[in-house]
């Protein structure tokens, strides 16, 4: 009887110090937040938080601890019982913030720091047979190639006549592979034509269409899409060197129905610049603004970004171009809000309620991504997403992560 008692106990035990670790593993090293802003912490019993010199206890594992510090830099102390240290959290405390929305569609286009591996496929010889020169080497699909022979490469053109010129010779590449950087060795294969080649399909750029979510005049920085651009081989987020954002033309609208979405084709060639992408995340691109009068922008919408206590179930709207050079206004309903939710891009659950936007396209369609949604005159967030069983609704982030991607860009 001692011995099970013991044995439980240590278990206890066990899963007590499992319990705390996770906790202390979960603190991030580093928080980004708004003047006004809480920093909501989950702690467990004896654990206590400082901020400066405020002191904020917890009583039982199921507290939540709220600050709300000035602007400026802070540092944020975790501590057991006061006495053992945890761990510290730097906090940057920006002040509030108005940008403009904007809502027009324009043009991506994105060029890549090195080659992109998107397939592999057998080639044929002078002799006739089928080489694999990319087997057993590591590399594979989604990785990027940034340096053959020890010169960097960021075209498919530049990977093709650093490989030509080594006359059959093995190279040695150096690749990005799950943000570690490797290296291996492959000895191309001469084709009937005289050509060397690794077997790997490699891209160096991608293009697509997409809405501008707002404009921070403070900055002249802008974020759009709510969501990352990722390869449509691989599914990988695209690792940039560089970008441009240009107007875009729209040439189609195709309604979304239960089971296939709906999407907005639009054209890229022979529009004006906008600007720069300098960034590439999963909550969307962002960068500066070069051209204020590709963006439409109404400086009379300036408005504050919309904390997330004061983001409400309810209705709100939402703006997008349909229809090339005009923006509008559109009902919607934000139906659920993930308040603690800083991981993806699905902070809250929206429905499409205006009748004009439903006859026009069913709902959310490919190409809304990034539709700034206002409420009680500030911005709330950006569309990211569609239900693709039910089109009318779908998923937006949170304004403040966007408002926060894009402070990052200066």
């Amino acid at each position: 009887m001692k011995k099970t008692i013991t044995k439980l106990l240590l278990v206890f035990f066990l899963m007590l110090i499992y319990a705390y670790t996770l906790t202390i593993q979960n603190l991030p090293n580093k928080l980004v937040i708004f003047e006004g802003e809480n920093i909501t912490i989950k702690t467990l019993f004896g654990m206590q938080i400082k901020l400066n010199q405020e002191t904020l206890e917890t009583a039982s594992s199921s507290n939540t601890n709220a600050i709300s510090p000035k602007t400026g830099k802070a540092t944020m102390q975790v501590s057991l019982l006061d006495h053992i240290k945890l761990k510290d959290v730097a906090v940057d405390v920006l002040p509030k913030t108005k940008i403009i929305p904007v809502g027009s569609m324009a043009g991506v286009k994105l060029y890549t720091s090195g080659v992109l591996v998107v397939g592999m496929s057998e080639i044929e010889g002078r002799d006739n047979k089928k080489y694999k020169p990319y087997e057993n080497t590591g590399i594979k699909e989604g990785d990027t190639i940034t340096q053959v022979n020890n010169i960097g490469v960021n075209t498919t053109e530049e990977l093709m006549q650093i490989v030509n010129q080594t006359q059959g010779k093995p190279v040695e590449i150096k690749y990005i592979q799950e943000q570690q950087t490797k290296q291996c060795s492959i000895e191309p294969v001469e084709t009937a034509n005289h050509n060397y080649k690794l077997g790997l399909w490699v891209r160096d750029s991608a293009a697509g269409v997409g809405t501008v979510t707002f404009y921070d005049p403070s900055t002249k920085t802008f974020g759009a899409l709510g969501h990352g651009i990722t390869d449509i081989d691989t599914e990988e987020l695209i690792n940039i060197a560089s970008g441009e954002f240009v107007t875009t033309r729209i040439l189609n609208i195709t309604k979304g129905e239960s089971g296939t979405p709906g999407r907005i084709q639009g054209t890229v060639e022979n529009q004006q610049n906008i600007g720069k992408i300098a960034k590439n995340s999963k909550f969307g691109i962002y960068g500066t603004v070069e051209n204020i009068a590709g963006l439409k922008l109404d400086t009379s919408k300036e408005m504050e970004l919309a904390l997330r206590d004061e983001i409400q179930l309810g209705k709100a709207k939402i703006l997008c171009s349909l229809d090339n050079q005009k923006i509008e206004e559109y009902e919607i309903e934000i139906e659920k809000i993930y308040k603690e939710n800083n991981y993806n891009n699905k902070s809250m659950q929206i429905k499409v309620t205006d009748n004009k936007l439903l006859e026009k396209t069913g709902g959310i369609i490919q190409g809304m991504s990034g539709s700034p949604i206002i409420q009680n005159n500030k911005f709330v967030g950006a569309v990211t997403h569609v239900l693709v069983n039910n089109p009318q609704e779908g998923y937006a982030v949170f304004g403040d992560i966007m408002l926060k991607q894009a402070k990052e860009v200066n």
